[in-house]
């Protein structure tokens, strides 16, 4: 009996590192989306902005696998650009969310008294500025800004991660096994790296990747309605709006951009909403 007792935890453990077949899915999608954003640039010159008004609208073929734009520009060339975009700005976003989320989370839970009452205050006002607005606002203080973009991203994103990690921590640090720490005279590092860490990374990863879905989806709609990045940027709610009106003549250059977005999104879902609690 005592045998099994011993070797549960690391069975558990192990198999709460493996992931599971939804989680599997999403790493599939987002490898294969991450591969032709990041990787074709690598290995051939197309440009996303070269015109070629010779070939309008035309057809996928063996010289352009997604065919072209109404300006004759190489859609497989616009969308690794976009989905580079897209991808590259949501991650930077969420990183710079995450770590002063994660640190403030932290310092209100565990100190709490007036410096927890300060920074909730901070994240609550925030909070009642719609996030949509807030990035609206630093987006046409600079119009077609990345940072303009990127800055207004992350300053939303923030205060999740800070609300659900003070609350996490809160209740960790009333928990038997830090007051155990804490009597045996183990400092904040070690009760950080083995108590607080290990219970936090999981809600982190995940806040992460619906973060990293919400980015995503938030840039495409700025573009859609013009008020993101400015042409000729590869961006793929900007590429919807330009190629609307070519639907009926070409309603595969239109689908692509859409088709990105709802891939991205639903590979970021399933590899956050896969994870086993």
């Amino acid at each position: 009996m005592q045998t099994a007792t011993l070797v549960t935890p690391a069975a558990v453990t192990v198999e709460r590192r493996l992931l599971n077949s939804r989680q599997r899915l999403g790493v599939g999608l987002l490898l294969a989306l991450a591969l032709l954003g990041f990787g074709l640039p690598l290995i051939s010159d197309l440009d996303p902005a070269r015109q070629n008004l010779s070939q309008i609208l035309a057809a996928p073929s063996l010289a352009e696998p997604f065919g072209t734009d109404h300006l004759g520009r190489s859609m497989l060339a616009r969308m690794a650009s976009a989905v580079q975009l897209s991808l590259g700005l949501a991650l930077l976003g969420v990183v710079t969310a995450a770590v002063p989320g994660v640190l403030l989370g932290v310092l209100a839970g565990w100190r709490g008294g007036w410096v927890d009452r300060c920074l909730t205050v901070l994240a609550d006002t925030l909070l009642a500025l719609p996030g949509l607005l807030l990035v609206l606002l630093l987006v046409a203080i600079a119009p077609g800004s990345f940072w303009a973009l990127y800055v207004g991203i992350a300053l939303v994103l923030w205060i999740e991660y800070f609300r659900v990690v003070r609350q996490t921590t809160v209740r960790l640090m009333v928990s038997p096994q830090i007051e155990a720490s804490r009597l045996l005279g183990f400092g904040p590092g070690y009760i950080l790296r083995r108590h607080l860490w290990p219970a936090l990374a999981p809600v982190v990863l995940t806040l992460g990747a619906f973060g990293a879905a919400t980015a995503i989806l938030a840039i495409a709609a700025l573009g859609f309605v013009s008020v993101g990045l400015r042409p000729p940027t590869a961006e793929l709610g900007l590429m919807m709006t330009e190629l609307l009106p070519y639907y009926h003549d070409a309603p595969w250059v239109l689908l692509q951009p859409i088709t990105a977005v709802f891939l991205l999104v639903l590979a970021l879902n399933l590899l956050a909403g896969g994870r086993k609690p």
